[in-house]
């Protein structure tokens, strides 16, 4: 206990239900080309509903990006998403000149909302949430207390009653500081529909520090921003206003009634896609670095067109060594490349940095795009970081992704080529694992090796995510005995701790054998003296069936089975 300094009682608890925590196994990450949404930000989508309203509808760009996430969903719900875009995308804006806001942090930065008057380069006024051309479908149209226009405003009837004067405007003796705000897709676009309105507000405020009577801010500016999914506020809309004025400063000024804006309507322009280079996404992917502060496991490749973003994702992985990195051939070495699909395949092989922590699938698939009623080759790498996803929900890390029973692919309708016996030998021997359609049994990931160019323990999928799965979790639990005293206790609890667990993953069929060593025969006291503390782990992990040999031997029917067997 605690030394006391005079006579008392002292009561403290120990605690020792320190165990060893499960971590997350089923967590996709993936950086792309989409249509809309924030840039080089994480969002978390859990299906495919989510990633239409918040990265938008595939087209001719951006389907491979699109459908690549969309697989990896329709076997799992958890994938952490990164829009990449290329220098030349634009935010569409009032003015039409355009601008560039990548995200809520690039916004607030460039457009901070803390004068008492004009803010912003008026004229622009709004610009689209996000960049992309996308952004040049948005109209938003204004209406504010002039009641004697208020009649003629084409969406009046969004409204229940005229913007006027607000409950806070009247506690400060202020006037006419409400104001009406549609968002509406004026070419219909984004809806389906031209002129659908897309988002209402109403009875909001022009003084900076309004207040709703619930203590929220009815500001206008604040609550476009927060609560839209399609634009920002960019500036006033008169050069001479004094909107976004507080309270305390209108009445200092002796201006009670806020300058109106009658009828307005703003419709945006001058935004611009651009697709992102290889450097783009790798900045993008760069989100995914820190293990500390990311929680992802299986990350996806989409379509690259270089060893440049391999090799990138690669090296992540090895620094992070908790990720299995997915790609695929490139389009061009698989799909319309018919006989030398096996030598283009094996010559990028040879160019990606060879690691236990990636996995490299045999090709494309032709699949049904609903949005657009087309069929799109697509890179089978989201599917095949889909089925590592389903294998962790239905069973465990460890086993085998592949094969009929958890390595079926879904919403096939062919392959960019079907590999041969001869051909999956081949590509099998660089670590490539095919994907073969089978005649009536469907199409399956025949293959479960990972990218490691030595052959051991590691080069099968389901053993280096049995290690990673071990490896973080013990480490994360190991955590409790950092600054406690290097002495047979604190081993004691360690090799308490983490058998249990290992003895669940054996139960569980992960491992054969295992063994730990926390004493005196690995914590020496030259190890003690530079604060150092050792566990050793000792792992004999369960292998997948890669090849199965069936001998049938006939015999006569006067020998007796015993006398044949024990010749075998």
């Amino acid at each position: 206990m605690a030394f006391q300094l005079s006579p008392g009682v002292n009561v403290s608890e120990v605690d020792l239900t320190t165990v060893v925590p499960s971590v997350a196994t089923t967590v996709g990450g993936f950086a792309g080309n989409f249509n809309w949404g924030p840039v080089n930000e994480i969002v978390t989508i859990n299906n495919e509903v989510q990633l239409v309203e918040r990265f938008g509808k595939p087209d001719s760009n951006t389907y491979t990006s699109f459908f690549t996430a969309a697989n990896f969903l329709s076997y799992a719900n958890d994938l952490r998403v990164v829009r990449s875009v290329g220098a030349a995308a634009n935010n569409a804006t009032v003015d039409g000149v355009g601008t560039r806001i990548l995200n809520r942090t690039d916004y607030e930065e460039q457009y901070p909302i803390s004068a008492n008057t004009q803010v912003g380069s008026y004229p622009k006024i709004f610009a689209s949430k996000y960049p992309g051309s996308l952004g040049n479908a948005i109209k938003v149209s204004m209406c504010d207390a002039n009641t004697t226009l208020l009649a003629t405003w084409e969406y009046r009837n969004e409204f229940s009653a005229n913007a006027n004067t607000s409950s806070f405007a009247t506690s400060k003796n202020l006037t006419d500081d409400e104001i009406h705000i549609v968002v509406v897709d004026n070419t219909g676009v984004i809806s389906g529909t031209k002129g659908t309105v897309l988002e209402k507000y109403g009875f909001l405020s022009k003084i900076r520090n309004a207040k709703n009577d619930d203590g929220t801010s009815n500001y206008y500016v604040e609550v476009l921003n927060s609560r839209s999914k399609y634009v920002w506020w960019a500036s006033h809309p008169l050069a001479d206003s004094n909107w976004g004025g507080t309270s305390d400063f209108l009445i200092s000024q002796n201006d009670l009634t806020l300058d109106s804006l009658v009828l307005t309507d703003y419709v945006l322009s001058g935004g611009v896609d651009a697709a992102p280079t290889d450097g783009n996404r790798n900045l993008s992917y760069d989100l995914f670095d820190n293990p500390d502060s990311v929680d992802v496991s299986l990350l996806m490749a989409g379509a690259t067109t270089s060893d440049t973003t391999p090799d990138h994702l690669i090296s992540m992985a090895e620094s992070r060594k908790d990720v299995l990195v997915f790609l695929s051939p490139e389009q061009d070495d698989c799909v319309n490349n018919s006989g030398n699909e096996v030598t283009d395949i094996k010559a990028l092989r040879n160019t990606i940095t060879p690691s236990s922590f990636a996995v490299m699938d045999s090709g494309w698939k032709y699949q049904y795009d609903k949005y657009t009623d087309v069929y799109r080759w697509i890179p089978l790498n989201g599917d095949i970081a889909g089925l590592c996803a389903r294998t962790d929900i239905e069973r465990d890390p460890w086993f085998s992704p592949a094969g009929f029973n958890r390595g079926q692919i879904k919403n096939v309708v062919k392959l960019s080529w079907n590999p041969t016996k001869a051909e999956r030998d081949e590509l099998y021997k660089l670590g490539i694992n095919p994907v073969v359609t089978f005649p009536g049994e469907g199409t399956v990931l025949y293959g479960d090796k990972t990218l490691l160019s030595r052959p051991n323990a590691f080069d099968r999928i389901n053993v280096r995510r049995l290690f990673i799965v071990l490896e973080k979790s013990i480490a994360r639990a190991a955590r409790s005995s950092l600054f406690e005293f290097n002495d047979e206790f604190t081993r004691a609890q360690f090799v308490n701790l983490v058998e249990p667990f290992l003895r669940d993953v054996q139960g569980r069929r992960g491992i054969y054998d295992y063994r730990v060593v926390c004493d005196t025969t690995n914590n020496t006291p030259e190890v003690i003296d530079r604060n150092e503390f050792v566990g050793d782990i000792y792992i004999k992990p369960a292998r997948s069936i890669n090849f199965i040999q069936l001998n049938f031997v006939a015999v006569r029917t006067g020998v007796s089975f015993n006398e044949v067997v024990g010749s075998f």
